[in-house]
């Protein structure tokens, strides 16, 4: 097997000169012939200036260099694209599987013997592990690191979290333009991604519980020295697994990890755009998925982290108490304890290293969880025939069993123009509906499924109502709010034929969703929907057609039909 400079030859019919004009124009950078016959560790550069989160990208790519130097190895620093969640349009998942695609094939295309990602801001992450499991080349992943937290009148702050809660007083009239400018400075006072339990935090902490990274390296805040040295021992040892040539991400992504995964998940307060990520991670894997397993492990795995927004710290706390392997340490009797880890061990050797902190209350005991349940449950029902999902830890429990009156919203525009019209006929006990927000109706599934409240209703203090869509929700928002809905509306699905006034009911510890209407009149009006479909412009050309074209539903991970390991399609087409 040829590895380093001789791997991956640009072919010009002849290996010999192939070989000969790549280490010609190579040198043209100073590299000296004993450089070029170490082992290569490739290093991703996804800094940018749209990308906050990646702030400190080019402090932590020269800690890898140094680590894949004192290792022996050669690093090698290329550039892919980078997301931005709030600078991405129509919305940073749109983007998400052009990242997976643009980081796989500058694997594949270039030679390294392996991989170091280096990543953080929500879709980033995913984006690069669904690379490195369809390129199988030996990968580190290092995440950014969560921002400190900030302070305003003695309050701590935190991205994003706060952002929605400062937002709401706004918009309540309790805090005036002046203050919120204000505010505004102080939400983010680092680089770093969010401080909460945001998607951001989820996958770094997921990709660390499925063994990608190493252990305690999904919580040190992004200017902390401990970052920087996590990113020095990330490099150590890529160029380890690039002499060794393994564990390559298939020896790690396996049915075991991925169920480890989802425990964790659960017991953090995910984030809900955490599962879609994680089914599409499985998908490039080919570990099958079961949403059904997943809710069943909701039941018996509780909520164990205190933080936003389920609790009430942040992630700087949580890597004060011992980091992840701290809290899978009460985890123990459910995680797989023999799944492999990329630093060389296992998930048991990580949590039997884990430190112990004591009188810290952002780690809770099995004996004495934060919640009873874990983040998220999965719904079904007539509205939701392929699922749907809401993080009950972050809901207000007196709405987990309710039935209200739909008001319906055709799209993001139409709620956009409509949901402060002081004339909108809602009360506090209706259900907002939101459709057309799905992977392709939207199109890329945007975070719109966090439907703010109306104004007139929050001017008289009411702070939460259910709030269903087949759109995400950002994993910093709380709220009684339904997702993903499967299939969504733009293809068919029932959420299509939802009607103003029509009763709805969410019953959360029955994991059900119904539109409570008769089956006849359901299925006249589905059949109604099938002869007049919705009429919307779809694209024609680009990586936009692409996307409406191959994107599959939310319960299958958003990820492109032709990108799953089995090649399998199960998303409607338009034409079926």
């Amino acid at each position: 097997m040829t590895t380093g400079l001789r791997k991956g030859l640009t072919s010009y019919g002849d290996a010999g000169f192939s070989l000969f004009l790549r280490k010609a124009f190579i040198k043209a950078m100073g590299y000296s012939d004993d450089a070029l016959e170490r082992p290569i560790v490739g290093i991703t550069n996804t800094f940018s200036d749209y990308n906050p989160c990646h702030g400190n990208v080019p402090d932590l790519i020269e800690s890898v260099k140094r680590g894949v130097m004192l290792a022996g190895g050669l690093p090698m620093v290329f550039p892919t694209i980078s997301i931005g969640e709030s600078f991405a349009h129509p919305t940073s998942m749109f983007l998400r599987n052009l990242m997976a695609m643009d980081t796989e094939e500058m694997i594949k295309a270039q030679p390294m013997d392996s991989v170091v990602l280096l990543g953080g801001c929500d879709k980033t992450l995913p984006a690069q592990v669904m690379a490195a499991a369809s390129a199988d080349l030996p990968t580190v992943v290092l995440q950014t690191g969560p921002m400190v937290v900030g302070n305003h009148k003695g309050e701590v702050l935190g991205a994003c979290t706060d952002c929605r809660r400062m937002w709401a007083q706004h918009r309540a009239g309790n805090i005036d333009l002046v203050e919120i400018e204000t505010i505004s400075g102080r939400l983010c006072p680092s680089v770093g991604t969010c401080s909460v339990m945001g998607t951001a935090s989820t996958m770094a902490c997921i990709v660390e519980a499925l063994g990608l990274a190493l252990p305690c390296s999904a919580t040190a805040p992004a200017p902390l020295a401990d970052r920087r040295r996590i990113a020095e021992a990330s490099g150590k040892r890529a160029a380890e697994i690039a002499i060794a040539g393994k564990p390559k991400p298939s020896d790690l992504l396996t049915p075991a990890s991925v169920r480890n995964a989802m425990i964790v998940l659960q017991a953090i307060g995910g984030s809900t755009n955490g599962l879609i990520h994680l089914i599409a991670i499985a998908g490039r894997a080919g570990v099958p998925f079961d949403l059904a397993a997943f809710d069943q492990l909701g039941r018996v795995i509780p909520v164990l982290l205190n933080l936003k927004p389920s609790g009430a710290h942040y992630m700087e706390h949580l890597h004060h108490a011992g980091g992840l392997p701290a809290l899978m340490r009460e985890l123990t009797a459910f995680l797989d304890l023999d799944a492999p880890n990329v630093s060389g061990g296992t998930l048991g050797d990580a949590i039997a290293a884990a430190e112990q902190v004591p009188n810290q209350d952002v780690i809770r005991s099995f004996a004495s969880p934060l919640k009873p349940e874990g983040a998220m449950a999965i719904l079904y029902g007539n509205v939701a025939p392929l699922g749907a999902v809401i993080k009950h830890s972050a809901a207000s429990p007196h709405l987990l069993r309710h039935t209200g009156r739909a008001v319906v919203f055709d799209s993001i525009e139409d709620m956009t123009n409509r949901i402060d019209d002081l004339n909108l006929d809602v009360a506090a006990e209706d259900i907002l509906v939101l459709r057309n927000a799905g992977p392709r109706g939207a199109p890329g599934m945007p975070e719109a499924g966090y439907l703010p409240i109306p104004m007139k209703l929050a001017r008289q203090g009411v702070k939460d109502m259910v709030r269903i869509s087949d759109a995400r929700m950002s994993g910093t928002a709380f709220g009684t709010i339904v997702l993903h809905i499967a299939p969504e509306s733009a293809v068919g699905g029932p959420l299509a034929i939802v009607h103003n006034g029509d009763q709805i009911l969410l019953d959360v510890e029955s994991r059900r969703l119904e539109l409570l209407i008769a089956d006849a009149e359901l299925e006249q009006r589905l059949a109604a929907l099938k002869q007049s479909p919705q009429q919307r412009e779809t694209p024609q050309r680009g990586y936009a057609k692409l996307f409406e074209d191959c994107v599959l539903q939310a319960d299958q991970g958003c990820d492109f039909d032709f990108l799953l390991r089995d090649g399998a399609r199960t998303t409607p087409k338009k034409d079926e």
